[in-house]
């Protein structure tokens, strides 16, 4: 797929077909997500692999019991790593920059996903601590983005977004 036609193509979508993802594609998505950008090039993230539907069913319940993203056959779980981060840029790289290495992976993750053909959905709405306990993180790992991919079994109807002259503000 093109690029932009990925760009307009990504939906969020909350119904997935029982159909597993291909580990040539798992691979693919997980080689996308480890060349985002980051600061430093730190990469102060890790990425968690749920593939287990007990966990998947526990990270849905975590995840204010959206139970929709167990149907996935994969689940990405993408957390900072604020240490990794800290040690060069302080409090401001534990605070921030180590949740934006996150989501762009997060991000590259998901267009990934998107130009092979898969769904996906982003989940910010949970409860760390269940999360954590889901899957057992360490302490000191934060959970940032839940991010089930699959096979879609839905075709949402596109969503509106505001007007580029409401989100652009030009400074001269």
């Amino acid at each position: 797929m093109e690029f932009f036609e990925v760009l307009k193509a990504r939906q969020s979508v909350r119904g997935f077909a029982p159909s597993p993802v291909e580990e040539e594609k798992l691979g693919a998505i997980l080689e996308a997500a480890g060349s985002a950008p980051s600061a430093g090039n730190l990469q102060a993230y890790e990425i968690y692999l749920v593939k287990a539907d007990r966990l998947k069913r526990a990270l849905a319940r975590a995840a204010l019991d959206q139970h929709f993203m167990a149907q996935a056959p994969v689940a990405l779980v993408f957390c900072a790593n604020p240490a990794r981060s800290e040690r060069r840029y302080k409090e401001r790289g534990a605070r921030l920059y180590s949740v934006q290495d996150a989501t762009i992976a997060c991000t590259y993750a998901m267009l990934t996903a998107t130009a092979l053909g898969l769904a996906t959905v982003w989940i910010g709405a949970f409860h760390d601590a269940a999360v954590r306990g889901a899957i057992g993180l360490p302490e000191d790992i934060l959970p940032v983005v839940i991010l089930p991919i699959g096979y879609p079994a839905e075709k949402p109807e596109p969503t509106s977004r505001r007007p580029l002259d409401e989100v652009v503000h030009t400074v001269e």
